[in-house]
C-alpha cells in the first residue's frame, strides 16, 4: 500500500493587522494641534501592521467615527471595545488629564500613553509642583491663584501666569511690569479656575522625552533646546518663531542630569508611554518647567525629532508605543 503525502508547505501566514483607534480632537482649546497630531499618527502608521480606525472628538464633546458620522458614547465606546488597542492623541483637558485613559479603562482596552492618575498629576502644574519638590527636583517659586485671590497678588517683580492645566502654552503671559498683571491673570482665569503665578526663571529651555519601551525599560531621548526670543508661547511654538536644536549643545555632566531628572519626574509621576518633560537648565542647576503625558505627535513634533535624533525614526516610534501598551 502507498501512502500519498502532500509535499510541505511553504506558505507563510499573513500577520492579521492589529485593529487600532486613533482619537483626535477634544474639548479644549489645542482641538486643532490634536486633529494634526492623531492625523499624522494615523498616516504614519504602518498599514500593513495595523488596521486604523480614527475618531475624532469634536470641540463640544460629540464624537464622530472616521466617516465624519456622530455616534453617542455607547456608540464610541462600542467602536473602542471592538480594537484591539486604543492611541489616544487628544491634548489638553478632557483627553491629556486622564478622562481618554479612564474611558479605555471601562471599555477594557489598553491604550497607549499614561494611566489616569499620572494623567490627571502631570496635566496639574501645581501638583506636579509638589510632587518634583518631594524627590528633590527644583522649580520655580511661585504660587496658586483662582479667581476670588487674584486680586490680593502684590506685585514683586517680573512673573509667569499660566493656566493650571492648560496646554499649548495657551493663556501664558510673561508680565514685566505691574499694569499688566491684572490682565494677564484674567486671560489665565479665562481657562482655568486655578493659575499658577511663577518667578521669571532665567536659563536655557532644554526639553528630554522619556519612552517606556514594550520590555520595560526606559529611554531617554537627546536632549532638546528651544531657542526663542523671550517667552516660548503658543504663537512662538506654532508660528515656527522659534529654533529647535537637537541634539541640544550641552556638557556630559548637564546632559546626565537632564536625562536622570527626567526619568525621576516619569518615575515619581508614575508616566507610561512617552512624556515630554521641560527644564530650564540655569547657573544653579536645573529647573522642572512643565511635564506632557501626551505631547505634539506630528513627525516635526519635538518628541519625534529627539527620538529621530537618536536613531528612532518616527513610524518605529509609533510601532514602540503600541507595542508597549500591548505589553
Amino acid at each position: 500500500m502507498t501512502t500519498l503525502t502532500s509535499p510541505r508547505s511553504t506558505h507563510v501566514p499573513t500577520r492579521v493587522p492589529t485593529r487600532l483607534a486613533v482619537i483626535g480632537g477634544g474639548r479644549s482649546c489645542e482641538h486643532d494641534v490634536s486633529l494634526a497630531s492623531a492625523a499624522s499618527v494615523a498616516d504614519a502608521l504602518d498599514p500593513a501592521a495595523y488596521d486604523v480606525v480614527r475618531l475624532t472628538i469634536a470641540r463640544d464633546g460629540s464624537w464622530l467615527d472616521e466617516h465624519g458620522t456622530p455616534l453617542d458614547l455607547a456608540g464610541a465606546v462600542g467602536v473602542l471595545a471592538g480594537c484591539d488597542v486604543v492611541f489616544p492623541v487628544v491634548h489638553g483637558p478632557h483627553g491629556e488629564d486622564g478622562e481618554l485613559a479612564a474611558l479605555c479603562e471601562l471599555a477594557g482596552r489598553p491604550y497607549v500613553g499614561s494611566g489616569v492618575g499620572a494623567g490627571a498629576v502631570a496635566m496639574d502644574k501645581w501638583v506636579t509642583k509638589l510632587v518634583a519638590g518631594a524627590v528633590g527636583i527644583a522649580t520655580a517659586a511661585g504660587r496658586l491663584v483662582t479667581a476670588d485671590t487674584a486680586a490680593t497678588l502684590a506685585w514683586t517683580g517680573p512673573v509667569v501666569v499660566k493656566p493650571v492645566a492648560a496646554g499649548s502654552s495657551h493663556g501664558v503671559t510673561l508680565v514685566r511690569t505691574p499694569d499688566r498683571l491684572a490682565p494677564a491673570l484674567d486671560a489665565a482665569l479665562a481657562l482655568d479656575g486655578r493659575v499658577l503665578v511663577e518667578e521669571v526663571v532665567d536659563g536655557r529651555e532644554v526639553d528630554v522625552a522619556v519612552l517606556r519601551r514594550p520590555d520595560g525599560s526606559l529611554l531617554a531621548s537627546p536632549a532638546l533646546e528651544i531657542v526663542v526670543d523671550g517667552l516660548f508661547d503658543h504663537d512662538a511654538k506654532y508660528g515656527g518663531h522659534a529654533d529647535l536644536l537637537v541634539p541640544a549643545d550641552l556638557d556630559e555632566v548637564d546632559a546626565k542630569a537632564l536625562e536622570q531628572a527626567a526619568v525621576a519626574t516619569y518615575d515619581a509621576l508614575g508616566c507610561d508611554g512617552v512624556a515630554r518633560v521641560d527644564f530650564f537648565l540655569t547657573a544653579d542647576g536645573l529647573v522642572l518647567n512643565e511635564v506632557n503625558t501626551v505631547p505634539g505627535m506630528t513627525e516635526h513634533s519635538q518628541v519625534p525629532r529627539m527620538f529621530a535624533a537618536a536613531g528612532l525614526p518616527y513610524a518605529a516610534l509609533l510601532d514602540e508605543l503600541v507595542r508597549g501598551a500591548l505589553a
